[in-house]
């Protein structure tokens, strides 16, 4: 009988490297997208705070693992710290770093932890459903175009309901998430599209057990900021924005 070892250990190396601080290569846009915002679709439910709150990273983990579990956040000034940081589930410390384009914030990035992994460490009414970093964004850009409704720049939210918000599928690995990639792109359709990277480790998998702890439950994203997706509405800024997890990305205002 042929043994399942080999296949195991590539495994285990794979979602091992979720947890280091290494960068991988670009990777290319999603192929498959969903409709951002409809033109009569109400603001959203959730407020989430300015980008650079230490609370904004805590509210993503209450709302994408449905938890009022509350979160000690730490935001980074510099990249490094956020690419070798690690969240914990109890207590639940998660972490936050924010891209920005000279003064302007364009992207937050978060270590948070998953539902299951809460529920794991605090009992089985401590979280509900798991959420995605797409279901993130599709709450920003929300944000957004309520905000152009409510300061009469009907063209402009116009504009960013038409935003097209791709499904992108959350990575295993750290090298994956930490890669170069574009913030939002124009596809081959003419319409603008939202790119919301992320990682996942499924806590409830068989692989968890074989795990080091510290890879366990983890639940990364990168989100397009409200000021960001204000300022490809008003026509600010052009789509195609790369971003960087680099030592030397921008991660304090003027930075680059």
């Amino acid at each position: 009988m042929t043994s399942n070892r080999p296949l195991i250990a590539v495994i285990i190396v794979l979602l091992v490297s979720a947890c280091d601080g290494e960068r991988g290569a670009p990777t290319p846009p999603a192929a498959d997208a969903a409709p951002g915002v409809q033109a009569g679709s109400a603001v959203q439910a959730v407020a989430f705070p300015a980008p650079a709150s230490e609370d904004f990273c805590s509210t993503v983990q209450k709302f994408m693992a449905n938890t009022a579990v509350e979160a000690t956040n730490t935001v980074f000034t510099d990249m490094p710290s956020y690419r070798h940081s690690k969240p914990s589930p109890n207590p639940l410390l998660t972490y936050q770093v924010v891209t920005y384009a000279g003064g302007l914030p364009i992207m937050v990035s978060c270590k948070i932890k998953t539902a299951a992994h809460l529920r794991a460490a605090y009992g089985p009414e401590a979280a509900g459903a798991q959420l995605f970093c797409p279901a993130v964004t599709r709450e920003l850009l929300a944000t957004t175009v309520g905000a152009l409704r409510q300061n009469n720049d009907a063209d402009a939210a116009e504009r960013a309901a038409a935003f097209v918000i791709d499904e992108d599928e959350p990575y295993v690995t750290g090298r994956a998430y930490l890669a170069d990639f574009p913030l939002s792109y124009r596809g081959a359709d003419g319409a603008i599209h939202l790119s919301s990277h992320g990682l996942f480790q499924n806590y409830d998998s068989w692989i968890t057990a074989v795990l080091p702890r510290k890879v366990q439950g983890q639940s990364y994203c990168h989100l397009a900021t409200v000021e960001y997706l204000t300022a490809l509405a008003r026509g600010e800024m052009e789509p195609g924005t790369v971003v960087t997890t680099a030592d030397d990305a921008p991660v304090v205002p003027g930075g680059g």
